[in-house]
């Protein structure tokens, strides 16, 4: 039994899947009780109810997950859609309290940053495809796959194993919604004050998708109480650069690390 028995629920990104947290929850396990599902529409989750799907239907989702587990209020933790989803979530009142890593939702109808952020998501499926033959033999070299994952998802794509390196890209293929959800721009994250649970934004400092500078203002005049942090030296997947880091950052945020 964990000696923090209060559970966390640990979100995804878009074209990712439950396995991006599989560094991270080691840390975890010895303070709460984690729960990390795959999101609909993603490579391993459920499919999609309805398409096409949008952000709603994830966050609906993730609520009637939380509501299976018999989790009223666990620690949110999600990483771009996934913060998305978490912050929603806490809206709805189901967060103790929520962690969310550089958080997609902070664009305005018309300002052009959600279309510029989801043209490289778009982009990526199709090299990715175009790529996949060769990953497997290509991403044996740390310099590939530094190579390969910076200004998409990581600064230090050479710290993950060849084999996680090849799982990414087909996460990223087996996602079947990735050019549906957060496809308008009225999916955005509405201002919420005030808090109805603490929240972190854990913006990562060399985010490449969505970078703090674009962004973090839109982020910090809707959430005007929630407490920002940069993640130094990582990149938008900020599990992949430094595992450990995200960790301690989720841990601060549900308070364990203080106990």
């Amino acid at each position: 039994m964990p000696s923090n028995g209060s559970a966390v629920v640990l979100l995804h990104g878009l074209c990712d899947t439950a396995s991006t947290w599989q560094d991270v929850i080691p840390h975890l396990r010895s303070y709460h009780e984690v729960y990390a599902p795959t999101a609909i529409g993603h490579r391993g989750g459920p499919p999609a109810p309805q398409r096409p799907a949008t952000i709603h239907d994830v966050v609906d989702w993730a609520e009637g997950f939380l509501d299976e587990q018999d989790l009223q209020q666990p620690h949110l933790v999600g990483h771009s859609m996934g913060g998305f989803v978490a912050i929603e979530l806490a809206r709805r009142g189901r967060a103790k309290t929520v962690c969310a890593l550089s958080p997609g939702g902070f664009w305005s109808s018309g300002d052009g940053l959600r279309k510029r952020t989801m043209a490289k998501v778009t982009s990526g499926a199709g090299m990715a495809r175009l790529s996949r033959p060769i990953a497997g033999f290509a991403l044996r070299s740390a310099t590939i796959r530094r190579l390969w994952f910076r200004g998409s998802a990581a600064e230090h794509g050479d710290r993950i194993t060849a084999q996680r390196a090849t799982e990414f890209v087909d996460d990223y293929l087996g996602c079947t919604v990735y050019n549906e959800i957060l496809s308008t721009d009225e999916e955005q994250i509405a201002p919420l004050d005030p808090l109805p649970c603490p929240i972190t934004v854990a913006w990562s400092e060399k985010d490449a998708m969505f970078p703090v500078a674009s962004y973090g203002p839109n982020a910090r005049e809707r959430l005007p109480h929630a407490t920002f942090i940069i993640l130094e030296d990582v990149g938008h997947v900020p599990m992949m650069d430094d595992p450990a880091l995200v960790a301690r950052t989720i841990l601060a945020c549900t308070g364990a690390a203080t106990n």
